[in-house]
Parts: C-alpha cells; structure tokens; sequence
C-alpha cells in the first residue's frame, strides 16, 4: 500500500531542455530545424544547411551564398564565430559570434544568424 502511494506522488521526470543535451544531438535534432525553419519563413527556399567538424554551414542560391556558425568547442555556451560569403567566393572574414550573451539558447542562436543574413540585406527586402 505504501509502495501505491509513491507512485502515485512521483511526478514523470521533465524531458531536458534542448540545450542540455548533447551538443551533436542538439545541432542535428534542435538547431538545424530551427534554423531551417526560421530561415524559410524568411524567404530562403533552396537553403541547404549541413553540420560538419564543429561548423554549421548554410548555402542557397545555387551555392552563391553561404554562412557558416564555427563552434570552437563542441559546447554551445563555447566561443563561436560566423562568417557569410557571397557569389561563390570563399569567406573574406570570420567575425566573433554571440560574444555578449550569458546564455545561450536555441532561440538565440536561430535569431542571431538571422540578424547577420538580415545585415547583409539577404533575407526580406529591407
């Protein structure tokens, strides 16, 4: 009878949060949908985005544009950096990423690249 009462108290253990995951299963089940997602809703309808050596690279218009989300670490709290390049050109710069923020989220990382393809007058017309 005891035994019934405790089970019946213990509450279902919470799923984690996407970003206390692993940071592979974070970046491949999380943040490239998000991303994706996000991006689409922005007008980006051949994005092709792969995660590869600590990098997630994005690519649409036939190849002619391009950014890429460096991980220094594999740790999303870690040092990141980004970089973008137009017309097929390789990246003449790779720039400090998220450098100010405590703490980072899914929603964070998706909206960031989206301000710097915003920046660049990438996505909706401004």
């Amino acid at each position: 009878m005891a035994e019934e009462k405790t089970a019946k108290k213990a509450k279902p253990e919470k799923p984690p949060e996407p970003e206390e995951l692993p940071f592979e299963q974070f970046i491949n089940e999380h943040y490239l949908p998000s991303l994706a997602k996000a991006l689409a809703e922005d007008g980006l309808s051949d994005l092709q985005l792969q995660f590869d050596n600590g990098q997630v690279r994005g690519k649409w218009l036939g190849n002619q544009r391009q950014f890429t989300v460096y991980f220094a670490i594999p740790d999303i709290g870690g040092q990141k950096a980004f970089s973008c390049a137009d017309r097929g050109f390789e990246p003449a710069t790779i720039e400090p990423f998220m450098v100010d923020e405590r703490k980072t989220t899914l929603d964070l990382l998706v909206f960031y690249v989206q301000q710097r393809l915003n920046g660049q007058k990438w996505l909706a017309p401004n």
